[in-house]
């Protein structure tokens, strides 16, 4: 017996040794990978000595002789903490996902290739003027001298996600960093799948009033009425199945209510404490680990130049200068536009024109598949721009039999000078330098966010489509692609773009909300993408006479809804304080101590409290309980709140209210009735999932800030080392947004937020802040990895400072980029 326990001691101890053995080996491996700060590297891509000096929160500051060779050293610097980062964004851009993943990815990949960023990119690479074409072939250089070191010295490939996805690594080219620039505006632009659910819609609701609850227009002036979808394009069926899109972490498609946010305002001298202007911007994208923003600060021939880049677009997007700061919003400009392509029906080779049938432009594709026979594809353009297949953004459902979809949109440009405009705004010096720059900005459609030492400014960059005014739909569904008043006329002239310069009252901002309202065609948009953040905002701007550093900050980190309290007294008025006391124990009880929470509660969407999580269930159970009957199937694509439509079914805008009638029961529902019944669906829900403890719920819990790993997220083991999760507060419709998922077992996710946040203040420009959601590195086992994710979470932020003396200070290391004799 003895000897027995002790050779399965002796089992038991090699095991553990040779697990010891395989964890030191995996680390050594992917620890091989960690980039080296502090040393001195010749090559041949620099004409002049260059340092890249880190500073202690691990932001890169770069000093060279010229401006090549910074440009150079940026594209280093990205390849040595965000390689792996860099490979899929550029994989995802050419449709070359499958090579790796396999048939998991072959739908991004088939749709992706029908856009033909690649090519598109190529060609708009000669579009770019001489500066830029420079710093894109510096740049490029960069990332491909960190590639060489990685595979001359060993070390260890770069990441350790390519010891797990191995594969050859290729040069980086200038144009590989204008296709993501591309796949950023395909993350950015919803109005495809917004002209789609609106014409599946309207083939349920012939009624226009009840098309305009659903999909309510931004307030402000009307809109003309619209002919039906059937009307338009006859023969769809009313109810058919759907596609979704694909729902990969690394598929750059989102759903319509995650295409694009963010914050972005600005005072001028007069409403500023301290004497100079100031300005606040927090772009909102998708939340992953490691987040898509990564700081740096680059000294150029005219000054230091210091903000937030993506890496593999060598430019600062959103930053300042000594002299100048700028911010991105998303502007909803309608830059898509569905056409219904007739087919020839002697040849489906050719489709109608205004001139008769012509032959599609086509071309194979070839799509690679891990472990499978490759697939391929045929790619066909219209005159119009490239036709999708039915099975892509459910298409199929408003196509007919013998037509085909294709796409109109301003990014599909071959001449797209969108980079050249970024370059340009780094180099300006006052706000009509910049706002001259921008004219260059093809796509994703921005509103620019100006403040020098004395002006302020917003200006709408970005191609605006010139449309007929006799146009079918006005370009808010499909219309027909041979009628001549249905196609496009070029681009808007940039001077009609919207512009706000130096206004009376001294602050401009936007939170995606309609910021003009002009008579089609010249009208911007019709779909915006904000109608609460902006009321919240206004009321904090002209609360108080002058602003601050500090106050801008409050205000990027407010977490009160503007919904919330103006909703809950709609929706709950005959419901506060009514009735018996319940006994304890009945779904009654548990109402009434839910409406007493929320009757002493300020609208705060605070991690820490229940109300939120009470608030937000109600309203989710409230919206599907009205809309499930009337729309079907169609329902489950309305995935968020709309307050809008809340609003007018509660006010009884244009006899909204029917749709709190069930239309297939005999009894006739009031709007009373209804709010109640989805109270108690949500507290259901909510005492399922955590409890019927109303008051030790946390928001917090629900509300998890998810930034994982778009490959190794799910993986068993490692999703605990390379995903960060976080408690936050805010909501869909707060200023600092937390937008939820929508779907799945947990629908109040934080899957799309505020990745960075800057704050400048030019009367100290080096008093200025910023900071982004993870960290600088995307390499899991750095420290730099989450370092400044809890800042971000508890709305704290790094100095962004241009004294080169303070960024030395603190160094964790210094890169010095030496010729190569």
């Amino acid at each position: 017996m003895g000897q027995f326990v002790q050779w399965l001691l002796r089992i038991a101890g090699g095991m553990v040794v040779i697990v010891v053995l395989i964890v030191a080996g995996v680390y050594f491996l992917a620890s091989r990978s960690l980039p080296q700060y502090d040393k001195t590297l010749s090559t041949v891509g620099v004409v002049a000595p260059v340092e890249i000096v880190r500073d202690n929160a691990n932001v890169p500051h770069i000093f060279g002789e010229n401006d090549q060779d910074a440009f150079f050293a940026l594209g280093y610097a990205h390849a040595q903490d965000r390689l792996w980062q860099m490979m899929m964004l550029r994989r995802t851009a050419q449709g070359r996902l499958s090579e790796i993943f396999g048939n998991r990815t072959l739908s991004i990949d088939s749709l992706i290739r029908r856009f033909d960023f690649t090519t598109l990119a190529r060609h708009s690479v000669a579009a770019q003027d001489a500066r830029t074409q420079a710093a894109l072939k510096a740049y490029a250089n960069g990332v491909n001298t960190r590639i060489d070191e990685i595979n001359q010295n060993s070390l260890g490939r770069g990441a350790p996600e390519l010891f797990l996805f191995p594969s050859a690594i290729s040069p980086w080219q200038p144009a590989d960093s204008l296709a993501i620039q591309k796949l950023m505006a395909l993350q950015l632009s919803g109005h495809l799948e917004e002209e789609v659910l609106r014409a599946r819609t309207s083939l349920l609701l012939p009624d226009e009033k009840r098309l305009a609850d659903i999909l309510p227009d931004a307030p402000g002036s009307g809109v003309a009425a619209l002919p039906e979808y059937a009307e338009l394009v006859p023969g769809n069926a009313r109810f058919a199945a759907t596609t979704p899109l694909p729902d990969h972490p690394l598929s750059p498609f989102k759903h319509r209510a995650l295409a694009g946010a963010s914050n972005a305002w600005a005072a001028a001298p007069n409403r500023s404490a301290s004497g100079g202007t100031l300005l606040a911007n927090d772009p909102h994208l998708g939340l992953t680990a490691p987040g898509i923003w990564y700081l740096a600060r680059m000294e150029l021939a005219n000054g230091g130049v210091i903000g937030a880049t993506i890496p593999g677009i060598p430019a600062i997007l959103t930053g300042r200068s000594d002299n100048l700061g700028w911010g991105l919003t998303s502007a909803y400009v309608d830059d898509q536009d569905l056409f219904i392509e007739e087919l020839n029906p002697a040849n489906p080779e050719e489709y109608r024109t205004p001139d008769g049938f012509k032959r599609f432009v086509t071309r194979k594709s070839i799509v690679n598949i891990a472990d499978e026979a490759p697939v391929t594809l045929t790619l066909r353009w219209t005159d119009n721009g490239p036709v999708l297949p039915g099975a892509h953004y459910s298409l199929n459902t408003i196509t007919p039999e013998g037509h085909v979809a294709a796409l109109g949109w301003t990014a599909l440009s071959p001449r797209d000078t969108s980079l050249t405009a970024a370059i340009a705004l780094m180099y300006a010096q006052t706000v009509p330098d910049a706002i001259d720059a921008a004219e260059d900005y093809i796509s994703p459609a921005q509103n620019l966010t100006l403040a020098d030492s004395n002006t302020i400014a917003l200006k709408v960059v970005g191609a605006v489509p010139r449309r007929n005014a006799a146009h079918q739909s006005k370009g808010r569904m499909p219309s027909l692609g041979w009628l001549p008043e249905n196609r496009w006329q070029g681009r808007m002239p940039y001077m009609s773009n919207p512009s706000f310069v130096s206004p009376k009252g001294g602050i401009v901002g936007n939170t995606n909300n309609k910021t003009v309202e002009r008579p089609f065609p010249a009208h911007v948009s019709f779909h915006w993408g904000d109608s609460q953040r902006i009321q919240r905002w206004t009321r904090l701007m002209q609360g108080r006479q002058v602003h601050t550093r500090d106050s801008f900050i409050e205000a990027q980190l407010d977490t009160v809804s503007f919904s919330a309290r103006a909703l809950l007294p709609l929706v709950g008025a005959d419901l506060w304080f009514t009735g018996e006391t319940a006994a304890d124990g009945t779904p009654e009880r548990l109402r009434q101590r839910a409406l007493t929470l929320l009757a002493d509660w300020n609208g705060e969407m605070n991690e820490h409290m229940p109300e939120p999580l009470i608030y937000a269930a109600w309203l989710r159970a409230l919206q599907d309980r009205l809309i499930q009957d009337e729309l079907g199937p169609l329902s489950e694509e309305y995935t968020h709140v709309e307050p809008l439509f809340i609003e007018r079914v509660y006010r009884d805008v244009d006899g909204a209210s029917v749709w709190c009638d069930v239309i297939q029961s005999a009894p006739k529902e009031t709007c009373t009735m209804m709010a109640q019944l989805a109270l108690d669906d949500a507290l259901v829900w909510i005492s399922e999932r955590y409890g019927d403890q109303l008051e030790s719920l946390r928001w917090g819990d629900a509300h998890q800030a998810t930034h994982d790993h778009t490959v190794l997220g799910d993986a068993p083991v490692l999703r605990y080392f390379v995903n960060i999760r976080q408690s936050t507060s805010g909501g869909d419709n707060t200023l600092q947004r937390g937008k939820t998922s929508g779907t799945g077992p947990d629908p109040f996710q934080n899957v799309h937020a505020a990745g960075y946040r800057g704050v400048y203040d030019f009367s100290d420009p080096d008093s200025s802040v910023f900071i982004i959601s993870t960290g600088q590195s995307g390499h899991f086992l750095s420290r730099y990895y989450d370092d400044m994710a809890q800042l971000w979470r508890r709305g704290e932020y790094v100095p962004m400072s241009l004294d080169p003396e303070l960024a030395r200070a603190a160094a964790v290391g210094v890169t010095r980029l030496l010729p190569k004799e």
